[in-house]
């Protein structure tokens, strides 16, 4: 069976867009289609991560509109985003996935689910948040000090993105930044400089104050597992329980002494919280 590092990359026309994608796994059931987060591309998933997942279920990565080996310009908002990937997935022949989003990909996620609800069978929210939530308007401070200072290894970024400053929780990362580069064939170039300020505007605007912001989520009708770190410091953490409150049928996991990658923490444990949630009737 196919894993994390040896898929092969395929492509698919859709939108006018030629979209990169994977897909392994164990087949036969609904698939799990993986959004990525702010600059990311399909090798910034951990594999412990998709490959504990795939031992159940067939995982589908993709590249969205303009992200590295996938054409097209990045859309300037999630809206767009979601549109691009609801094109992708059906052009890839399925009728019905589980979609689990990460940050970025959380909010596109969301997107999916309103804008094709009867595509999605339930719904994965990693270190996301609602449209206006707590300190989305613009980077976090704490975002900006990390993406603004400079790094000897440039991989090292990630240590402050996705961990606390506590021993336990650098060492889970650097066990993470040795997973992050295991495919060494095949991989997916580094997003373009273009990138960044297009996804950029596009939190922005999903961000900005608005009226009666979290109404929305209450047409989020499908079973919905939200997971975050107990101190996500680039999505604040209480973000994850507005999700909860105003989503109908959404559960709430926090992992302790956690940023905002705690799923790359406890790679094991989530993969048994998300297969558990995805394998209910």
């Amino acid at each position: 069976m196919t894993n994390h590092q040896t898929a092969q990359t395929q492509f698919i026309e859709a939108n006018g867009i030629k979209f990169a994608y994977r897909r392994f796994g164990r087949t036969g059931g609904v698939p799990l289609v993986l959004n990525m987060h702010f600059t990311g591309t399909m090798d910034h998933w951990d594999p412990l991560v998709t490959d504990g997942l795939a031992q159940n279920r067939e995982v589908i990565l993709f590249n969205n509109a303009g992200i590295s080996s996938t054409s097209g310009e990045v859309p300037t908002t999630i809206e767009g985003m979601a549109a691009h990937a609801v094109a992708f997935i059906k052009a890839i022949g399925l009728t019905k996935v589980d979609v689990l989003g990460f940050s970025l990909g959380g909010l596109i996620a969301q997107e999916i689910a309103l804008a094709a609800p009867d595509l999605v069978r339930k719904l994965v929210l990693v270190g996301t948040g609602p449209r206006s939530g707590e300190g989305m308007a613009t980077l976090t401070p704490e975002a900006q000090a990390i993406f603004g200072a400079s790094y000897e290894n440039p991989d090292d970024l990630w240590l402050g993105v996705f961990f606390t400053p506590s021993e336990k929780s650098q060492a889970a990362g650097r066990e993470f930044l040795k997973r992050f580069r295991l495919r060494s064939e095949g991989r997916d170039p580094e997003v373009s400089e273009q990138v960044a300020p297009a996804q950029i505007e596009a939190l922005g605007k999903w961000g900005a104050p608005r009226e009666n912001p979290y109404a929305y989520l209450n047409a989020i009708k499908q079973p919905t597992l939200v997971v975050n770190g107990s101190n996500d410091v680039i999505i604040y953490s209480v973000n994850s329980y507005i999700l909860q409150q105003n989503i109908p049928e959404a559960q709430l996991i926090l992992y302790p002494d956690s940023n905002h990658g705690s799923q790359y923490q406890y790679p094991e444990l989530f993969v048994t919280h998300v297969a558990t949630f995805l394998d209910a009737a």
